[in-house]
């Protein structure tokens, strides 16, 4: 099995939606908790824009990614974002190991 995978996926809004983005997120969520792998799925709204978002995902394996990514509530989800998002997310994966632990404060 494949090591963990950790993900920040940007979104934004058309002006003005973004309560659509927290409504169809907040549907959504339980739906992809409940999946195997599913270690971390929590969305934050950008300080000072109502309009863009990150989402942390943190997945036990490439292969729970993929089912997930596969899953027919994530197909119609994709599908139904369009109706407000401003374009497609920017989906950015991490080392899941941090490159610097408890760095000394100057």
């Amino acid at each position: 099995m494949s090591q963990p995978i950790k993900l920040i996926v940007l979104v934004a809004t058309l002006p003005g939606r973004g309560a659509e983005q927290i409504a169809a997120f907040e549907a959504l969520a339980p739906l992809v908790r409940a999946e195997d792998g599913c270690l971390r799925y929590d969305l934050h709204r950008v300080a000072d824009d109502p309009d863009r978002f990150a989402l942390i995902e943190r997945w036990a394996s490439a292969e729970a990614l993929a089912a997930h990514d596969a899953a027919p509530h994530m197909v119609a989800a994709d599908a139904a974002n369009k109706a407000f998002r401003a374009g497609p997310a920017e989906v950015i994966r991490l080392v899941d190991a941090p490159v610097a632990v408890d760095a000394p404060v100057s």
